[in-house]
């Protein structure tokens, strides 16, 4: 009978005991009511209906998710001590009764979740379990964020992080304007104002050139770039478009940050020309940090070069030749001299 109202008040979204029945199983809860009231009868259910009865004020518990599994060892504990008191001959009235006040001091002491910090993410640290309906609760966030200001101190790992020379930015969508005159420099900080886990966290960087959008379709992954933090130098009309940084962990999405780079006006006369050089040096440029070694090729590497055997290279050979010569004449002529003139 008490399983059957039971489950009736559960199919009315009014749970009894909701901890209780998430903490423990029916098989859990039937054998301790065997052990007090002994055979099958209407002590059964009423021993049933008691243990629901003295966890009713658990039922709209929420604690800290990471606490689950302490909260889970807990309620174990007390199934051990009820199965000891009715071992011992124990009213499971007095000993339902105590056990849903120690769970419920238990329950305070259990470390709290931090509460949601918006605008947006996944943030785990605020993540909670209700025990009615026993299920998970994450924060009713987009992972969509707006980008970061470069006039705001926006946290990552804790450490405020304050941009500089970033460009001009504005509006409140999740896409944000940055406006960076052509020939400077542009920033964009993959930072999100809540505190991120501490390990496995991987940034990616994709472009949609162009267009301003959060499509994922439009965009294309940019090689080489894995930071929180990507720069632009010099920037040019073919970087306009929009550029998504995504968060993940362990391969599951924490949040996407989109930033438009609208670029403008010409580049500074005084540094066209510093700016085309550079742009040179960077297109021959490896890819990565090398040091590049210079190239010393022996007299045997470049008679060997098709293009070693010019005229101007062999007059070049004729008069390194003659002057070697000489010096040897001249070297063996002194050597002659020295010699009689000791003998």
């Amino acid at each position: 009978m008490a399983i059957r109202v039971l489950a009736a008040l559960l199919a009315l979204g009014v749970p009894a005991g909701a901890c209780l029945l998430c903490f423990t199983t029916y098989s859990q809860r039937l054998r301790l009511c065997h052990m007090f009231a002994g055979r099958p009868g209407p002590e059964i259910d009423k021993c049933e209906a008691a243990f629901t009865a003295a966890f009713k004020t658990l039922s709209d518990v929420e604690i800290n998710y990471d606490e689950k599994s302490h909260l889970h060892d807990t309620f174990t504990q007390m199934t051990h001590s009820l199965q000891e008191l009715a071992a011992a001959g124990g009213s499971y009235r007095i000993g339902f009764a105590g056990a849903a006040r120690k769970m419920k001091n238990a329950i305070l002491q259990l470390k709290q979740a931090q509460a949601c910090i918006p605008p947006c993410g996944l943030q785990d640290f605020a993540r909670l379990f209700r025990c009615r309906g026993c299920y998970s609760r994450d924060c009713d966030l987009p992972l969509d964020c707006p980008g970061a200001s470069p006039r705001e101190g926006v946290a990552r790992g804790g450490v405020r992080v304050w941009g500089r020379g970033l460009g001009v930015t504005r509006g409140r969508s999740s896409v944000r304007d940055v406006m960076v005159p052509r020939g400077d420099q542009a920033m964009f900080p993959c930072v999100v104002n809540y505190q991120l886990p501490q390990e496995e966290i991987a940034y990616s960087w994709k472009f949609a050139e162009g267009l301003r959008t959060q499509d994922v379709n439009y965009f294309r992954d940019v090689p080489g770039a894995h930071g929180y933090l990507a720069r632009i130098r010099p920037v040019q009309s073919k970087h306009s478009g929009t550029f998504s940084c995504v968060i993940k962990q362990d391969q599951r999405l924490l949040a996407r940050l989109y930033f438009f780079l609208n670029v403008t006006g010409p580049p500074p006369r005084a540094e066209t020309e510093l700016q085309v050089a550079f742009r040179e040096v960077l297109r021959w440029a490896p890819r990565d940090a090398e040091l590049l070694e210079p190239w010393a090729p022996s007299l045997g590497e470049l008679l060997a070069r098709p293009e070693a055997l010019t005229p101007s290279n062999l007059c070049l050979l004729a008069a390194v030749a003659a002057v070697a010569a000489a010096s040897a004449t001249l070297l063996a002529w002194v050597f002659i001299r020295w010699y009689l003139s000791g003998s």
